[in-house]
């Protein structure tokens, strides 16, 4: 993919599919191979059952609080797909689609379960841990990036991030930094229209969040988040610029992926209370997993019984995951071991007196409510 697509103005939206998943720009289908092109919409669908599942399991007291991803597996997907296996991924907490095009490790499952586990198994795909607090991680992201740079890696880093990380300080920080010292950052915003509660109108008075990149020096470009190939295409391009490909200056980019969250923010929350059902039902004529199953079955690439099948290796890959996950024994003296790099005397202490009170008690007495 050219660099064209992304010297546009930041409200000239990218498009490669309609809604109906008909091509609306030709020159922004990726020159992908038919099996990629599958394996792309396979790896959204395995996202969505990922989802419900998780969900099913938090509503049975099997997973702690959850955050969906439904409606965003298109910019996910696509993003990732548009990368170099040695590029690195930061996260904030809903971009479980990413993680599955790296091929989700089944401990990425044991994180949501309350274990610090299944943070550590991210590393040998390429992504960092998870981040909680909001935009915290861009600055890490600018910093590992710049080390790259200065090592001379031809690698990108690519941070997710969602609209309501725009208000935070620590993407202005990063951004402005990003822009001064020319780091290989790709800035990914997942903007799905709602920080938990705050719509996007009331983010900023931007017209756009793309349009933020021009106070720091650098490009913005908004996609269709919700067209996986447009979303796959805008990256592979802000990728190659971000390396300096074909030896071109390395500069960070600004990617704004409009696209909408279908479920609540996190299994704790109730979007009935602060947005319509009808708006909710106009996004979901958006829906990325339609568009491109209608895409790939307009190309004669995919029919009824390949889905079938395919619904039959996700289910039982899921499975396999959610076993491995709850077979996990975990030891509750690893609420210590990450506090700090190494221990100290303050910590030691703690931990000495807690296997105390489970020799003297019993882990069963002290897992009683009462």
């Amino acid at each position: 993919m050219t660099q064209d697509v992304l010297n546009r103005a930041p409200d000239d939206q990218v498009q490669a599919l309609d809604s109906d998943g008909e091509i609306v720009d030709p020159d922004l289908i990726p020159d992908l191979s038919d099996e990629a092109l599958v394996s792309m919409y396979r790896d959204m669908r395995f996202a969505r059952r990922f989802d419900e599942r998780m969900i099913s399991l938090q509503r049975q007291g099997r997973l702690g609080t959850y955050s969906s991803l439904a409606g965003q597996e298109g910019s996910q997907i696509g993003s990732t797909y548009a990368l170099a296996d040695e590029d690195t991924i930061f996260y904030q907490y809903r971009e479980h689609g990413a993680l599955v095009a790296r091929g989700l490790p089944w401990e990425y499952v044991l994180y949501w379960m309350g274990h610090e586990a299944g943070n550590a198994a991210l590393g040998d795909v390429n992504v960092f841990p998870l981040n909680i607090s909001i935009g915290a991680h861009l600055p890490h992201a600018v910093g590992w990036s710049w080390a790259a740079k200065k090592k001379g890696d031809e690698r990108a880093a690519v941070v997710h991030f969602g609209d309501g990380a725009t208000s935070e300080g620590d993407f202005h920080e990063a951004m402005n930094f990003a822009g001064v010292f020319e780091t290989p950052t790709v800035f990914f915003c997942n903007n799905n229209q709602w920080a938990i509660s705050v719509p996007r109108e009331r983010q900023t008075a931007s017209q756009t969040l793309a349009q933020k990149a021009d106070a720091y020096g650098f490009d913005g470009v908004q996609v269709d988040g919700m067209d996986p190939l447009a979303t796959y295409s805008v990256t592979e391009a802000a990728r190659e610029r971000a390396v300096g490909a074909d030896g071109a200056e390395q500069e960070p980019i600004f990617i704004e992926a409009v696209q909408y969250r279908f479920g609540a923010h996190t299994t704790a929350d109730d979007p009935d209370v602060y947005r319509d059902d009808a708006e909710v039902e106009e996004w979901r004529e958006r829906d990325p997993l339609d568009r491109m199953e209608a895409f790939l079955r307009n190309c004669n690439l995919l029919d009824d019984g390949k889905i079938d099948v395919m619904d039959d290796t996700i289910d039982e890959r899921l499975g396999e995951i959610i076993d491995n996950a709850e077979a996990h024994a975990a030891d509750p003296t690893d609420l210590f071991a990450d506090v700090y790099a190494e221990s100290t005397p303050n910590i030691d202490e703690q931990r000495e007196y807690f296997e105390a009170l489970r020799e003297r008690h019993g882990d069963d007495a002290l897992l009683e409510s009462e």
